[in-house]
């Protein structure tokens, strides 16, 4: 009688909590996001997470697809919208490099929410009638790059360096978005582009009469991922589970980082921040089913040390999930550190006349940035 009446009183308390959980989370009538284009795993991955919102604390969530990060971006900067599920570009734009090498972005303030890790990775996916079956085979053929998506071209170049490529050993083909890019493979226009093994244009052009395949990046190749991690210090070796090609029964070696990353700018306020992480933690069980790679939000699968700092809204709410250790803490603000210095750097930079050419500009930044980071003892990485 004793364990029955443990028993409902723990059912009775959690029933009770679930309800006291939910009124913690306030949320605006309106919240936008911006997110990869249409049909990427990113936007369905947002759009489950916004139908969850709606369901359970009646907010819209409005996700603006975008074909590169700088468009992803730019709402974010100008107010026009709170949070981003952003791909790599986070840390490039957090380290001011790339196309944010520019007067008008420079290293920005980024902070993050909650990532994805799931059983999918992102590597280079290329058509089956190329005869492509390792990295080292795309020498000569055509690789999508992305104009203005860092991200994107910067994971396509990491993941060519695993086989010793370089640009000038493939032929580049450039398009406007990631949209566009991977209709290039099915028309034919291009051989190879980088995505997520779950992205929903990875799958069309499986479908396809061209096929698709993601040729394996081994992790006991030391020297292939010594190489790839110059390029892309962000990445893992991972192994795929889901998605083109691979499943638990046959996975695939491949390189992996969280995405889509979930972030906002530091400017935006605690409270709503925190009301966004929680809901995303609390509500885990409405959106994780509701697009392939949205379980990989789970909290325990959050890499709380990695390579941008977390805003101190989900730092609250991870406190109180308990996840949250001193040793998180110190590594970011070691993070917010690095932001401090490059944006005082930037700052600097900016005071000096800078040249007005582009690539002189970006040139001198990266020598200035270098110096300001080594200066405080950090990596300049890039």
């Amino acid at each position: 009688m004793r364990i029955w009446t443990f028993g409902f009183g723990a059912a009775l308390a959690a029933a009770l909590a679930a309800p006291a959980l939910a009124q913690q989370v306030k949320l605006p009538a309106t919240l936008t996001m911006t997110a990869y284009d249409t049909g990427s795993s990113g936007f369905n991955i947002t759009v489950a997470v916004g139908k969850a919102m709606k369901d359970k604390h009646n907010t819209d969530v409005r996700v603006l697809p975008a074909g590169n990060d700088v468009a992803r971006l730019a709402p974010l900067k100008a107010g026009r919208a709170q949070a981003s599920a952003m791909g790599i570009g986070t840390y490039f734009a957090q380290e001011g490099v790339f196309e944010f090498a520019v007067k008008e972005w420079g290293p920005q303030p980024l902070r993050l929410v909650l990532a994805s890790s799931d059983c999918n990775a992102i590597s280079l996916g290329v058509a089956k009638d190329t005869g492509v079956k390792q990295i080292k085979d795309l020498k000569g053929k055509r690789v999508g790059i992305v104009v203005g998506s860092p991200a994107l071209n910067q994971n396509a170049f990491a993941v060519l360096a695993f086989a010793g490529l370089t640009k000038s050993d493939v032929k580049l083909v450039e398009f406007s978005s990631y949209g566009a890019m991977w209709k290039g493979i099915l028309n034919n226009e291009v051989d190879a582009a980088i995505a997520s093994t779950i992205s929903g244009q990875a799958k069309e052009v499986e479908a396809s009469p061209r096929g698709l395949l993601y040729p394996p990046v081994p992790a006991t190749d030391k020297k292939g991922w010594g190489r790839l991690n110059e390029i892309g210090p962000y990445y893992a070796p991972h192994k795929a589970t889901c998605g083109v090609g691979a499943s638990a029964q046959n996975p695939i070696e491949l390189p992996n980082y969280p995405y889509p990353i979930f972030m906002v700018y530091a400017s935006q306020p605690a409270d709503l921040v925190y009301s966004m992480t929680k809901s995303m933690i609390v509500n885990y069980d409405a959106y994780k089913d509701g697009a392939p790679g949205a379980a990989g939000l789970e909290l325990k699968r959050q890499n709380l040390a990695w390579v941008v700092p977390y805003h101190e809204g989900a730092v609250k709410a991870f406190k109180e999930a308990g996840a949250w250790k001193p040793e998180h803490e110190a590594h970011n603000q070691k993070l917010l550190k690095r932001q401090e210095t490059l944006a005082a750097a930037w700052n600097t930079f900016l005071k000096g006349n800078p040249p007005e050419d582009r690539d002189a500009l970006r040139k001198a930044w990266m020598v200035v940035r270098a110096n300001a980071l080594r200066g405080v003892g950090m990596d300049p990485i890039f």
